[in-house]
């Protein structure tokens, strides 16, 4: 199982990769195994600040529906067009590339110093076994 070096990790299976102060979130390719064939994503706080471990929208695949939860604090930006059911209405994208094209919203940090509670790629691969 793929467990990119270059992010960080929570321990609900959320990626965390950060460019400058932009934080790019996603599920982790082990949360995307779990859930099977993945065939909505709804996400509706774009332009809102959240907290780390809110709940920033919700996945949905055939048998099941999950929360996903904000690793760090910030203002979310942008909810990827590819998955947006208004725009590309391809959430599938998740299960072919979940740390590429399968991320999920963008968010603006505003406490950066927040990457620091998370798993590195290490800790987040014992989690997992």
């Amino acid at each position: 199982m793929k467990i990119p070096s270059d992010c960080r990790f929570t321990q609900d299976h959320e990626w965390v990769k950060v460019d400058g102060n932009i934080a790019i979130v996603g599920i982790t390719e082990f949360a995307q195994s779990e859930l099977g064939e993945i065939v909505f994503v709804e996400v509706d706080t774009v332009d809102e600040e959240v907290s780390a471990g809110d709940v920033f929208g919700t996945i949905e695949a055939v048998k099941t529906t999950s929360d996903l939860f904000m690793p760090v604090s910030g203002r979310i930006l942008e909810f990827n067009p590819l998955i947006d059911e208004n725009e590309g209405d391809n959430p599938g994208i998740i299960n072919e590339d979940p740390y590429g094209d399968g991320w999920i919203v963008k968010v603006e940090m505003s406490d950066p110093s927040e990457l620091d509670n998370l798993l590195d790629p290490k800790s987040y691969e014992e989690l997992i076994g």
